[in-house]
């Protein structure tokens, strides 16, 4: 689940209105894409992000918009229902980019509270270096199914297995994407996940029957995973007990260390599964650690600032560096609080301005209707879906939009190829749910690329349960492995 629609109606989901443009060539909307496309490959392989500077990305969004609404007036499109959409995404956005303002706060606060530090300290002592990653897909796995949730998912356990996984000299990618294929497990497999509850309802399936249905191409998935990062944790270089030994007593004369922190990240646990909603757990979760910092950490907060109040302050509005003897542990103990979640606010924003920009000229109706052309074959059907829920996460930036309008325009096909509806609801989980996180500029992209501080081009190619799921479902489509028809279609044979 997404926590950032986590209190959209479902009603205002499911009647997402799909704006269609007759007037609108095939040509003319893939220009913006494609000039899209080429700018962000030129500014991330060859220009290091900095084209344009700091906001290359996101100013190159904001182009890409303008081209799209020069497009929209040459084929009649009103600049009010243009700027009428991009309003409507950038509500839908109120929430994820409160949450992950607050996820700053919580980064903030719970570093100097040495909550960090101890989830760091702890599992140091308890995950091996050779069983780190493939713990870490698991207990990621865990949390999100008991959650339904990818983004608090990342926001509690990935924080702290990123800083367990760096201090043992694992690079960065490889736990993100440990973490991130493990959140997204539960985001498609939980029945309390958001996009679990959608897809079935647009292809127009039960929940627990598109559950069972996707656990067909889920749970090969998810083992492949699993094994995969287990070979790679016996091959890949980590620092040595003697190291690590030096790591615990750095943490322990830094921080007062002591289990009692561990009331606070369960608390916002035990909040998210009794279904609070995700601003008033991580609210709490940001006032609880402030309370625990003043507590456990007067030391720290009085040589942070000049005064301990001013310290927390800092810690949630602005940067915070702990200097340790360990400059691999300084690197870990630092956190931008609020102020550090402002690139992806303003990354999120501008690609709600483009994908607004999208939809209003009828280019992402116009997209997926050609890929309804594709459909021929049973096979066809299968991969024109999945790329349309894989190009809509990149055009539209959004992963609801990447189930919602392909399940609506091929909800039809599926009945006419006599296929049960759950074939098209596990299909938009397979490629639209799990792929928006490979996406630097979608919501889920950016947004965990934003909480657990590693860019999505570093761990994209690690997180296997995301891009294999795809390809999964593509494989069980071409040699016909449990493709259920409809009943009236059994009936005949």
């Amino acid at each position: 689940m997404q926590d950032n629609k986590n209190n959209l109606s479902e009603i205002e989901i499911l009647d997402q209105k799909i704006i269609d443009n007759k007037e609108l060539t095939l040509f003319e909307a893939l220009i913006p894409v494609v000039i899209l496309m080429i700018m962000l490959a030129y500014n991330i392989f060859f220009a290091a992000g900095e084209l344009l500077g700091e906001y290359s990305t996101q100013l190159i969004l904001l182009m890409g918009g303008g081209i799209a609404s020069i497009i929209g007036f040459l084929n009649k499109v009103s600049i009010k229902i243009m700027i009428a959409e991009i309003w409507e995404n950038l509500k839908s956005i109120f929430l994820p980019v409160m949450i992950l303002l607050l996820v700053g706060a919580l980064a903030g606060t719970w570093l100097v509270s040495g909550i960090i530090p101890a989830m760091v300290y702890y599992g140091l002592q308890v995950l091996s270096p050779a069983i780190f990653l493939p713990s870490s897909v698991i207990i990621a796995s865990i949390i999100s199914t008991a959650t339904g949730s990818s983004w608090t998912t990342s926001a509690t356990v990935g924080i702290a297995l990123v800083g367990i996984g760096t201090a043992l000299g694992i690079p960065t990618g490889m736990i993100a994407g440990a973490v991130v294929s493990g959140a997204y497990f539960g985001d498609k497999m939980s029945p309390l996940s958001d996009t679990t509850n959608l897809a079935p309802a647009m292809a127009g399936t039960d929940l627990f029957t598109h559950i069972r249905y996707m656990a067909i191409t889920t749970v090969p998935t998810i083992t492949i995973t699993i094994i995969v990062f287990g070979i790679m944790g016996l091959t890949v270089d980590t620092v040595g007990t003697t190291d690590i030994s030096g790591l615990l007593n750095t943490i322990k004369t830094t921080f007062n260390i002591t289990p009692y922190l561990f009331i606070v990240p369960l608390t916002v646990i035990v909040l998210i599964l009794t279904k609070t909603k995700p601003l008033t757990a991580l609210g709490i979760g940001v006032i609880m650690a402030a309370v625990f910092a003043f507590i456990f950490q007067p030391e720290l907060l009085s040589s942070l600032a000049t005064s301990n109040l001013k310290a927390i302050v800092n810690a949630v509005f602005l940067d915070t560096e702990i200097v340790t003897d360990n400059a691999q542990l300084n690197d870990l103990f630092s956190s931008g609080g609020m102020k550090g979640m402002l690139w992806t606010v303003f990354l999120i924003c501008c690609a709600m301005f483009f994908g607004g920009i999208m939809d209003a000229i009828g280019a992402l109706a116009k997209v997926t209707k050609e890929l309804l052309k594709l459909a021929t074959s049973i096979f066809g059907l299968f991969f024109s879906t999945v790329l349309s829920c894989i190009g809509l996460n990149a055009i539209a930036s959004d992963q609801y939009l990447a189930i919602v309008i392909p399940g609506k325009m091929f909800k039809k096909a599926f009945e006419d190829k006599e296929l049960a509806p759950e074939n098209l609801s596990r299909t938009l989980e397979d490629a639209g749910t799990v792929t928006s996180a490979l996406i630097p500029w979608n919501t889920c992209g950016a947004y965990q690329s934003g909480v657990l501080g590693v860019a999505v081009t570093d761990y994209a190619v690690y997180a296997i349960f995301n891009w294999l799921s795809p390809i999964m479902t593509l494989i069980f489509a071409g040699f016909r492995i449990k493709i259920k028809q409809l009943a009236t279609n059994k009936s005949k044979v």
